[in-house]
């Protein structure tokens, strides 16, 4: 039996999603960003209730034992609101996806063939702890005139509750079916796998958090996948690397911020740079807090210079650590790097650091990962770097779309073919 002939609490939810996508497609943009800037109005207007209902997960977390850092990833202010109405004003003044024509031509025959992007539908959005991509999904799908089904994790449930109820009262006060932004009921995980099950419903499914998350949503998805993966992300030190360039580098991938996806969780050296390079990369990175898990060389550098490394064992080098840890080894060759990083990466971000213009272009044509850095730090890898204002995740997977996802990444594309009475012979 179809999701579409069945019913409980999720299925009737996707199923009032669908019904709101519709009225959503043929909207013009000026209803669209009405109700964004209506959403950021009343975020702000209405922070009160916002801040009491987040007190309670945030009490709930604390009474569960979870550690401070999550907490206040939970954690929602006065300020940290105002930030996110911020954000959402930011999306409507970004350029509208829907109707863009993505190639044109008039065929031998007469007719006339566009390519233009369309909504994909109903997004459902899966994710973990931070409230704050409640209202940032929300708004990216309504900017792409897309519906959106979320579903976050259970210790922020007040919060994202008080959230959507104040984004969907905007959006209906601005004339917008409500049921555009809906909250997937329930707390338990057979809600999720109803979610992930409703095939003909749903049109796309987002996971956004740790890579459990992420491998059972895709294991057990009927409803088609984007896959935001996880970063096993790779700096490659090249032997022809300007040595301060490649310390700057490598600090900023690992420690400017080591708990997100594109941070990075291993360098790989030329042996060739190694004996100039390696005393002053365990320096910087053991003033930056960072632990190194190295090879046999990183371990004997860090004997000769009075740093404590852990000797790496072969988990460490498919460790995603989101933490002051990076895993470390010395390499005999571009290729060998290369290698290494084909075995072990996630496909999220990979980076150079070398003098060389053929070692970049070698090493740019063999990595086969959603983003490669030459001579910039993995940090890049981001919708707000890239320029597209904003994102609703980073895409490894290879189809649709790949990288970070701003908003033509929420779009399909549909043929319109025009003809004056063509009939094909």
């Amino acid at each position: 039996m179809s999701s579409a002939s069945q019913t409980s609490p999720v299925i009737d939810t996707a199923r009032r999603a669908k019904e709101a996508a519709a009225a959503l497609a043929p909207l013009p943009r000026t209803a669209r960003d009405g109700a964004l800037l209506a959403m950021a109005d009343a975020l702000e207007a209405r922070t009160e209730e916002i801040v009491a209902a987040n007190a309670r997960d945030v009490e709930g977390a604390r009474a569960a034992g979870t550690p401070e850092s999550i907490v206040d990833r939970l954690t929602l202010t006065p300020e940290r609101i105002a930030a996110i109405a911020s954000d959402v004003r930011d999306v409507v003044a970004l350029p509208d996806p829907v109707g863009e024509v993505v190639r044109g031509s008039t065929l031998p025959n007469g007719l006339e063939l566009r390519q233009v992007r369309v909504p994909l539908g109903v997004v459902g959005i899966v994710y973990e702890a931070r409230p704050n991509v409640t209202v940032d999904a929300a708004a990216l799908c309504l900017k792409s005139g897309n519906a959106v089904l979320l579903r976050g994790s259970s210790s922020a449930y007040a919060s994202n509750t008080a959230l959507v109820e104040v984004v969907r009262d905007a959006v209906a006060s601005a004339g917008l079916p409500a049921d555009a932004v809906q909250l997937v009921p329930g707390e338990s995980r057979d809600s999720v796998k109803e979610l992930m099950r409703a095939r003909g419903l749903v049109d796309v499914l987002i996971p956004r958090g740790g890579a459990s998350l992420i491998k059972a949503v895709v294991e057990g998805s009927t409803v088609p996948v984007i896959e935001t993966g996880t970063g096993n992300c790779h700096v490659y030190v090249d032997e022809r690397a300007d040595l301060d360039t490649a310390v700057a580098i490598l600090v900023n991938s690992k420690a400017q911020r080591p708990s997100v996806c594109n941070a990075a969780e291993t360098v790989l050296v030329h042996e060739g740079i190694a004996g100039a390079f390696l005393p002053r990369a365990l320096a910087a990175l053991e003033e930056a807090g960072v632990t190194v898990h190295g090879d046999e060389a990183w371990v004997k550098a860090g004997e000769a210079e009075g740093v404590a490394v852990v000797p790496a064992t072969e988990e460490d080098w498919g460790t995603e650590y989101l933490s002051h840890d990076i895993a470390a080894a010395v390499v005999p060759s571009l290729d060998a790097a290369v290698a290494h990083i084909r075995r072990w990466t996630s496909g999220h971000t990979e980076a150079i650091v070398t003098a060389d213009t053929a070692a970049a272009r070698r090493f740019v044509s063999l990595v086969d990962s959603t983003a490669v850095m030459v001579n910039a730090s993995t940090r890049f890898t981001d919708g707000g770097q890239f320029g597209f204002g904003a994102e609703i995740g980073i895409s490894t997977q290879k189809l649709h779309a790949r990288g970070p996802m701003g908003l033509p990444e929420l779009t399909s594309t549909k043929y319109v073919v025009t003809g004056e009475g063509h009939v094909r012979s």
